[in-house]
């Protein structure tokens, strides 16, 4: 039982500290957004819709079309953003809501529109804990 709370724990090390390592640190494109980090405000509780801040850099303005989320590999969910304020750094705010309780990793990438095509960012990650109502 001990092995297999430690291989646990160590796999969620690895995905923090390389969720932490995913963003290029290269100058940006034309139009490209590359988020930096995501916070979650508050205490989630099931069901219960949290707003959620993604910080990021972009070149111009692109067209945020959405924000899309998995909750430690579970089925992405997309919402589009309730706010985009642009700037150095942007922020794009969300609501989510959990739908299962627990430790979870929360990953999210945007998906935004540069030169008339559609591309998604890249991707980062908050370790939350969801409470039961």
């Amino acid at each position: 039982m001990r092995f297999v709370f430690t291989i646990l724990v160590s796999g969620i090390v690895l995905v923090l500290i390389s969720s932490c390592a995913t963003a290029p640190t290269a100058p940006l494109k034309t139009g490209e957004l590359r988020l930096q980090s995501l916070h979650v405000e508050g205490n989630l509780v099931i069901n219960f819709a949290a707003k959620a801040r993604v910080s990021f850099q972009a070149d111009g303005k692109p067209e945020i079309r959405r924000v899309c989320f998995t909750w430690s590999g579970d089925e992405r969910s997309c919402v589009k953003a309730s706010q985009v304020e642009y700037g150095s750094p942007g922020e794009i705010i969300v609501w989510i809501t959990p739908r299962s309780q627990g430790m979870f990793v929360l990953e999210c990438y945007a998906e935004y529109t540069r030169e008339g095509r559609g591309y998604p960012s890249n991707k980062v990650a908050f370790q939350t804990n969801v409470a039961p109502f």
